[in-house]
């Protein structure tokens, strides 16, 4: 990165070695090694990296510290989770923005340094991006925190919920993959992961993350796991433009842990489509048995699944949608 956009973007030239920052913040080199690891970043050694905002970062994580509201070890693993998590938001955004620098000057001619442009975009947006980003952490923060109180099966295990989770995977992504171009599959990965996240969220579920081929998302009951699978099914395959997906749901306890969920619920879903059909959804009975009269279900033959042995998976659909 150039010495230019560098002040840009961090509003300083790097004057700090490892040691002087540790010693600026009242830390040990240790204790700050510690934390620039969990945020992701390799050991500096002699070399000039921080800024003066990386004193500040200190200094307040000591604070916090020395107030004993929270130990050494929950420190480093909310750092890390923050830094993995800015780490893929800052490689999102730059590749937005570097394709929307691209666009706009598509004549070779009228092309701008990377840095020039990056820069003058950081000094503009950066502000109203950073006001963004407290805003946008504290609604998730807000939103989460009250999921976990509605859905814990224990209030004394807040981290343990019992949810539907649904597992959406594109058909022969593999081989479809292989046949196009760079942009072409990055075209297409955005567009399936987009459309699916806006229909988990509008049908009331919460996304959990993304694959390439696959989104994993969950919702407090079989029925609103299932009418998401069913919008995802319509969107995505009735799309020419798009491959076919098919969506698999297990409902069960899962722990929650690292912005993701465990459990094997989450399994269970993710084996199961693989034996759907293209542009179906398979459920197991847990889900089955939380469905209103308005789906129906039809047992399948046993199959036998990685991890669970023989299982009878149920194909679900809409009660109207069947002429008998």
């Amino acid at each position: 990165m150039s010495d230019e956009l560098s002040r840009a973007i961090l509003g300083a030239d790097p004057t700090f070695t490892s040691d002087e920052v540790a010693a600026a913040a009242g830390v040990t080199y240790e204790e700050a090694r510690r934390l620039w690891r969990a945020l992701g970043f390799p050991d500096a050694l002699d070399a000039k990296a921080f800024v003066p905002a990386d004193v500040d970062a200190l200094k307040m994580v000591q604070a916090v510290l020395g107030s004993g509201a929270i130990d050494d070890d929950t420190v480093v693993r909310l750092t890390r989770a923050l830094g993995t998590t800015m780490s893929r938001l800052a490689d999102w955004q730059v590749s937005t923005l570097a394709e929307a620098l691209e666009d706009r000057t598509a004549e070779p001619a009228d092309r701008v340094p990377w840095s020039t442009g990056a820069g003058a975009v950081a000094q503009t947006m950066g502000p109203v991006f950073e006001r963004l980003l407290v805003y946008a952490w504290r609604r998730h923060l807000a939103a989460s925190a009250g999921r976990a109180q509605a859905l814990a099966a224990d209030e004394e295990d807040v981290l343990r919920m019992v949810v539907t989770v649904g597992f959406a995977d594109l058909v022969a992504f593999t081989k479809l993959s292989n046949g196009l171009d760079d942009d072409g599959l990055a075209d297409l990965v955005e567009e399936f992961e987009t459309r699916c996240i806006d229909l988990v969220t509008e049908g009331g579920g919460r996304p959990i993350k993304t694959l390439g081929d696959s989104v994993l998302y969950v919702a407090e009951s079989p029925e609103v796991a299932t009418d998401i699978a069913f919008a995802i099914v319509a969107e995505i395959g009735g799309d020419r433009s798009l491959p076919d997906v098919r969506v698999g749901l297990g409902t069960g306890p899962v722990i929650s842990r690292l912005g993701d969920v465990y459990g094997p619920p989450v399994n269970l879903a993710a084996r199961l489509t693989a034996v759907a059909r293209r542009n179906r959804v398979i459920i197991d009975d847990t889900t089955a048995a939380g469905l209103s009269d308005r789906f129906e279900t039809r047992a399948m033959a046993q199959r036998n699944l990685r991890g669970f042995g023989n299982v009878a998976p149920l194909t679900v659909r809409h009660r109207w949608s069947y002429n008998g």
